[in-house]
């Protein structure tokens, strides 16, 4: 796969910095438990140490795993939110809630599939279609079913992001060769400049066959940046429905990974939010210098050279490893995280020095992910057994938190201690 920044090298002129990197524009998810009446709006990253905080205290709080769960989608960790998601879901099981927010983080991790098995369990425990409809539409879009998805979406218009709904509309029909149907649905955002409206609008002339139609309009939204993105913009009619749709959502689309034409496209990417947990339990929030976040891969990612593979042998080999649509993600306790991957076997020994018969037979593992590596023991069959033993850490004063791998990521066993 070749993965580029295409909704996102359109957004970063427009989103304030730190928010172009696979943003949350979903309205199906749960609001955010109430920020502090006074002072600036709370950004996703201020929601997230919040919530982390609360949790620190209340591991079990209900209302804090929603707010974890949505301030991780909008801050581009969809791993973390099915984590925070599914631990909701154990708190109170009888609530489709942390379904939908589930099934929002698996279409942002383009896992349709597991998706809609998400959305029919929160409609099995009372979801209308409304709740779900505007992430499910995304959902059947990148199945390759456009008609399915155009009938959320038509519901989704009426739902409390009916803007986001509207442009996904456009997009879907555009996929279904609706060109004038598309254009038509954009009106109402377009007469009133919208600037995601014109991003859509670019990208259902280039669907519908209409490359200079598309490089004219993405010239006119974002002056200089036309140059940069004709090579996708003439690729995306000639692909097939669902790649079309992954790739003007998430800028992924079929290849060899020789992308670099697109590249001058990518915005400066913004660190990783969730990496270094122990600055949100701390309350900082801003980016730390020197640690920056590239785009998830879509695919297992190759082997890193580096110190990384001195130190560490590979839990799933990642050359066969199977489409991250078939492997199911993997719940993770992290204990530590670092741009100097070499360093982490060395901080394991000395955790596990502090109670070695807590740590029998339990092995340490690195997953490296947008220049830093995470120290993480598990995978655990669940939310619950992970909180379990994570509360055991807390009683020797060892920090952790829950963390999900993406479907496919490559996580790698340290050796032996």
């Amino acid at each position: 796969m070749m993965r580029i920044s295409l909704a996102v090298a359109c957004a970063a002129a427009i989103l304030p910095s730190g928010q172009a990197h696979a943003q949350y524009t979903g309205g199906s998810a749960p609001p955010l438990p109430a920020a502090p009446l006074r002072g600036p709006v709370e950004s996703p990253s201020a929601a997230l140490a919040r919530n982390v905080r609360i949790l620190g205290g209340e591991p079990r709080n209900y209302q804090a795993l929603l707010g974890a769960g949505q301030a991780a989608l909008a801050t581009g960790d969809a791993e973390a939110a099915i984590g925070f998601y599914g631990s909701a879901g154990e708190v109170n099981p009888a609530s489709w809630v942390p379904k939908i927010g589930q099934g929002a983080a698996l279409v942002q991790l383009m896992d349709p599939g597991s998706a809609m098995q998400a959305f029919a369990a929160a409609q099995r425990l009372g979801a209308s279609q409304g709740a779900v409809a505007l992430d499910r539409g995304l959902a059947y879009d990148l199945l390759g079913d456009q008609a399915r998805a155009q009938s959320d979406y038509r519901v989704a218009l009426t739902g409390t992001d009916p803007n986001e709904a509207r442009r996904r509309l456009a997009l879907s029909l555009a996929v279904s060769g609706r060109r004038t149907e598309a254009l038509a649905a954009l009106d109402p955002l377009l007469s009133r400049r919208d600037p995601a409206a014109l991003r859509a609008r670019a990208f259902v002339l280039a669907l519908t066959g209409d490359t200079a139609g598309a490089l004219s309009a993405v010239n006119a939204a974002l002056p200089g940046l036309a140059g940069s993105m004709d090579p996708f913009l003439r690729r995306l009619a000639s692909l097939r429905p669902g790649d079309k749709i992954a790739a003007v959502h998430f800028g992924v689309i079929p290849g060899n990974g020789a992308g670099s034409a697109l590249a001058v496209a990518t915005p400066t990417p913004v660190e990783d939010r969730l990496g270094d947990i122990d600055r949100l339990l701390h309350g900082e929030t801003q980016p730390v210098a020197g640690s920056p976040a590239a785009p998830r891969p879509a695919v297992p990612a190759a082997p890193v050279a580096g110190p990384l593979l001195a130190v560490a042998a590979p839990v799933t080999a990642p050359v066969s490893a199977p489409p991250a649509a078939a492997v199911r993600p993997r719940i993770w306790l992290q204990l530590a995280s670092g741009t100097d991957a070499s360093a982490l076997p060395a901080q394991f020994r000395r955790i596990v020095n502090r109670d070695r018969e807590l740590f029998e037979n339990i092995s340490g593992y690195v997953a490296d992910e947008g220049g830093r590596s995470r120290l993480l023991i598990g995978p655990f069959k669940s939310t619950a057994d992970a909180e379990t033993f994570a509360e055991d850490l807390s009683s020797v004063n060892i920090d952790s938190f829950s963390w999900t791998s993406a479907p496919g990521q490559v996580v790698r066993k340290l050796p032996a201690q």
